[in-house]
């Protein structure tokens, strides 16, 4: 591994190579010294911001420094663990914060955690998920934030509710948040529902956005900041180090695991359409070896493939339809590259249950995932794909027109 003062000489070239806060359109600008730099490079191959050490490291000599982080912090083709990176090049790392799932990434879904040590470095290890009373203390405490966690475009995942806690700490104590970006795996559409009454608000639909975004983690700080959605209208002091070789056009399958219950690129791009089954008894193949590429339930009339879900790692507390048969259906052998969101399979499972009335048999929640209620009453309805589409194309075709304004990458269309 190349030493700290290796990196002390590209000072002047990582100062063009960052974003500050501000519209995208001058961000822009900023990059193009970077963007030169890139097109004489050897090979296209997607280099994520954590790998370009060069333009972050000397930004952090003589800094107290704090991350948000888990297991998707990698840096390089051996995937070693940022926070390792960081401490052997002598950064003064003072603690992680750790998102929904842990900072390893084997906490299950929603379950809370408290403040603990990670074993490995001796690292303090504190919990944005669910609150913490000290948070402010806490990012006071040093002079520069990273966040460097990989999302996976839906706004359910709440990665990105994790990126706008930090982003408010760092504004309310006027702290510099370094963003370290990487490909958004679903980067390549924009599509659902976007969400407006803050009764829908949750850590599952924190943002005013399109329920399937279109953005990488460094575009939605750019929005963030751009729409003065922190509190009190304040922006944060934001930096990013962009991606290198990707646009929206581009597959990019995740060299990690966000998630447990995201093990492989076909449950990453079946995940948009599938999540929404989590407001209803159906099983997504959690407890199995294949979540998120199947479905069913203990009932032979939605399909005559067959699974037990049981338990897994990271897969025990919350098993819809656990140690039973379930009976749906088998995604498997899918095309990963060409799903794109649909209500088809939310649908079909609705239409398919006897009784109706119990279909949704976590409403509230469902509605959060949505970002707004009509959804399901449009469902119970009896609305088609292409009804319920058209009822959101107005405020789809708006808030794709406001994305425009900070996209750092090419765009899909």
């Amino acid at each position: 591994m190349m030493k700290f003062t290796l990196f002390k000489l590209t000072l002047v070239v990582s100062i063009v190579t960052f974003i500050s806060c501000g519209h995208a359109r001058h961000a822009a600008q900023l990059n193009k010294p970077a963007d030169a730099e890139v097109a004489k490079s050897t090979t296209d191959q997607v280099v994520p911001g954590a790998d370009q050490l060069a333009l972050y490291l000397p930004q952090l000599a003589g800094k107290k420094v704090g991350i948000m982080g888990n297991q998707t912090s990698i840096v390089g083709h051996d995937k070693k663990h940022l926070v390792d990176i960081l401490i052997e090049n002598k950064v003064d790392l003072k603690f992680a914060f750790a998102p929904e799932h842990g900072f390893r990434g084997d906490v299950e879904r929603g379950e809370k955690f408290g403040n603990d040590v990670d074993q490995k470095t001796g690292l303090p290890l504190y919990t944005l998920y669910g609150g913490n009373k000290k948070q402010d203390s806490i990012v006071n405490s040093v002079d520069v934030m990273i966040f460097d966690l990989q999302d996976v475009g839906a706004r359910f995942y709440t990665y990105i509710t994790s990126l706008h806690h930090v982003m408010e700490l760092c504004a309310k104590h006027h702290k510099k948040l370094i963003i370290l970006d990487r490909p958004n795996p679903n980067g390549d559409q924009v599509d659902g529902p976007v969400r407006h009454d803050d009764k829908f608000k949750s850590n599952v639909s924190w943002h005013k956005i399109a329920m399937i975004h279109g953005l990488t983690i460094g575009e939605l700080a750019m929005m963030i900041n751009g729409q003065k959605w922190l509190e009190n209208g304040r922006q944060a002091d934001i930096q990013i180090v962009k991606v290198q070789n990707w646009d929206h056009k581009k597959m990019y399958s995740l060299p990690v695991i966000p998630s447990p219950s995201l093990p492989n690129h076909l449950s990453v791009r079946l995940y948009l359409s599938l999540c929404l089954f989590e407001g209803t008894d159906i099983s997504v193949g959690r407890g199995t070896d294949w979540p998120f590429q199947v479905l069913g339930y203990t009932n032979p009339v939605y399909g005559s493939f067959t699974f037990t879900p049981g338990e897994r790692h990271g897969m025990a507390k919350h098993v819809e339809g656990k140690d039973v048969i379930n009976y749906g259906v088998d995604l498997r052998a899918l095309d990963p590259d060409s799903q794109k969101f649909t209500l088809k399979y939310i649908l079909d499972f609705y239409q398919k249950t006897p009784d109706k009335s119990t279909f949704f048999a976590r409403p509230e929640f469902f509605d959060k995932l949505a970002g707004t209620d009509q959804l399901r009453k449009q469902i119970l309805a009896g609305k088609s794909e292409e009804e319920i589409r058209a009822s959101w194309a107005n405020d789809l075709a708006s808030y794709k027109h406001m994305r425009k304004k900070y996209l750092l990458y090419p765009d899909f269309e």
